[in-house]
């Protein structure tokens, strides 16, 4: 009996032991388990509210001064006009909607009257197709000309179009030859189905584009200005994107040229010449030229609901240049004598 109770005892007392053994065990994870808790929790306080602003100042010591990025901001080199500017330098403003000029080098609108009215551009439009095809397409493209851009199936007697027929084939140079001296609305459509696929898509991409410019007051449903209640812009919105137009050497060297020929190869293998003169009476003699600056080229438009317009790249004697803008014109008359009096104020 006493044998059986000291193994009883023996037994008790290793049961105890690890029990107290198994308690410490717990005790410590839990102490470590808290140590750890408190060490993250004290780094994100410590991180937070402290060391933030030592990293922050740290960084500002070692980088202080030097340039890792470095734009000029778009507008530095854009005219500048207060909506409420209405001085329309001398043109007759009873004759004509809207009228600038701007003098580009200095970023200053020597003359602003009602710019940022809403206006229909006509075929000022073709300054926007004109730009897109330059910048996403090559001037050797093969264009084949679709049923939309038919001079003989989708435009009307009145339209100005360069002849294009279904199946032909043209280089793009010679469409925008076609699209910005002689306003050709079949070249317009060829341009867009070319570069976009379609009208609507090209469309898109003119508003795209006018958007990247700032001209937040345009929308163009078309890529030839044919009139559409939806289809609109102002005369600050037109300097805008003929300004980025003129960055275009391509595009200079077609607004300047007195004539051109295009040539044109029809589904049968024919090769026909297309004659190009510009739209503007400047460059074709019907207009007396402005004697205070030199007129190097632009784009008309004309439509009875947009009146009679017209936009230029002018230069001084000097060589530097200046956009001369005019919207809504009474006649074509009173287009030109009120252009030729607005860019003869370059010289005084």
């Amino acid at each position: 009996m006493t044998g059986v109770r000291c193994t009883d005892r023996s037994r008790r007392a290793r049961r105890r032991r690890a029990r107290r053994r198994r308690r410490r065990r717990i005790l410590i994870s839990l102490i470590v388990i808290f140590v750890a808790l408190c060490g993250v929790g004290g780094y994100f306080l410590v991180s937070h509210f402290h060391t933030e602003e030592d990293l922050v100042a740290a960084y500002e010591q070692e980088y202080y001064n030097q340039a890792y990025f470095r734009s000029d901001l778009y507008a530095t080199d854009l005219c500048v006009v207060d909506p409420d500017a209405s001085d329309a330098g001398p043109v007759d403003t009873g004759t004509l909607t809207s009228a600038a000029l701007f003098d580009v080098d200095k970023a200053q609108a020597d003359a602003a009257y009602h710019v940022f009215d809403q206006v229909y551009p006509a075929s000022t439009t073709k300054i926007m197709t004109a730009l897109l095809a330059i910048e996403n397409s090559s001037m050797d493209d093969e264009v084949t000309i679709g049923v939309h851009a038919d001079s003989t199936q989708s435009f009307s007697y009145d339209e100005a179009t360069i002849g294009l027929k279904e199946g032909d084939t043209i280089r793009m140079e010679d469409l925008l030859y076609g699209l910005l001296l002689y306003s050709g609305n079949d070249a317009a459509v060829a341009i867009a189905e070319h570069v976009a696929g379609d009208m609507d898509s090209f469309a898109q991409m003119m508003n795209e584009k006018a958007e990247d410019l700032m001209a937040t007051q345009t929308h163009f449903v078309n890529a030839h200005g044919l009139h559409d209640e939806s289809h609109y812009t102002t005369a600050y919105d037109l300097y805008l994107i003929f300004n980025e137009c003129i960055k275009q050497d391509e595009f200079v060297k077609i607004i300047s040229t007195d004539k051109y020929t295009a040539e044109v190869k029809g589904e049968d293998g024919e090769v026909r010449r297309i004659e190009l003169e510009p739209s503007n009476l400047y460059a074709t003699g019907e207009a007396d030229k402005p004697t205070g600056a030199t007129v190097i080229g632009g784009k008309t438009g004309t439509t009875s609901q947009a009146g009679n317009c017209l936009i230029l790249l002018d230069e001084n004697d000097s060589g530097e240049p200046y956009i001369s803008v005019i919207m809504g014109a009474d006649t074509k008359e009173l287009l030109y004598e009120n252009m030729t009096a607005l860019v003869d104020e370059i010289s005084e």
